[in-house]
């Protein structure tokens, strides 16, 4: 079963319109529409969402998409190199490793390293923030 399916088929088993789904899962009726109708993917975030609010795991949701499992596939293999803080930090570690500025080259290269290791959970949290600041504000009158 394609992972629009057994969307629709978990949405309707939880008696929930489109709308409503789109609302508890922060996005539009029209994401809701594409995921059901295999035109778009959840991202994992909202994938996490959905396994909470049906209450099933995600591999529950994803297992029988083989369509969706190549992608996802693909996507963390292209992904992984092409990073802006993989690639930010490679630099500055080789700026740390290549320079003799003595303590400041070292701090460079841990720093160039932390950014390979935080960079996307650091991206992660903002973009929590600016989606709760959003929610805040969208519901403040």
């Amino acid at each position: 079963m394609e992972l629009g399916n057994q969307l629709k088929k978990l949405r309707e088993e939880h008696q929930l319109s489109q709308e409503s789904l789109a609302a508890k899962v922060n996005v539009s009726r029209q994401a809701i529409y594409k995921w059901e109708n295999n035109k778009g993917y959840p991202d994992i975030e909202n994938l996490i969402v959905l396994s909470d609010i049906f209450d099933v795991t995600i591999d529950e949701i994803i297992r029988r998409d083989d369509k969706l499992k190549e992608k996802i596939s693909i996507d963390e293999d292209v992904h992984a190199y092409n990073d802006p803080g993989f690639i930010l930090g490679i630099i500055i570690t080789f700026v740390g490793i290549l320079t003799d500025f003595g303590t400041f080259s070292t701090i460079l290269m841990f720093s160039g390293i932390a950014i390979i290791v935080f960079y996307q959970d650091a991206l992660h949290v903002l973009k929590r923030i600016i989606q709760d600041f959003r929610r805040v504000t969208k519901n403040t009158p």
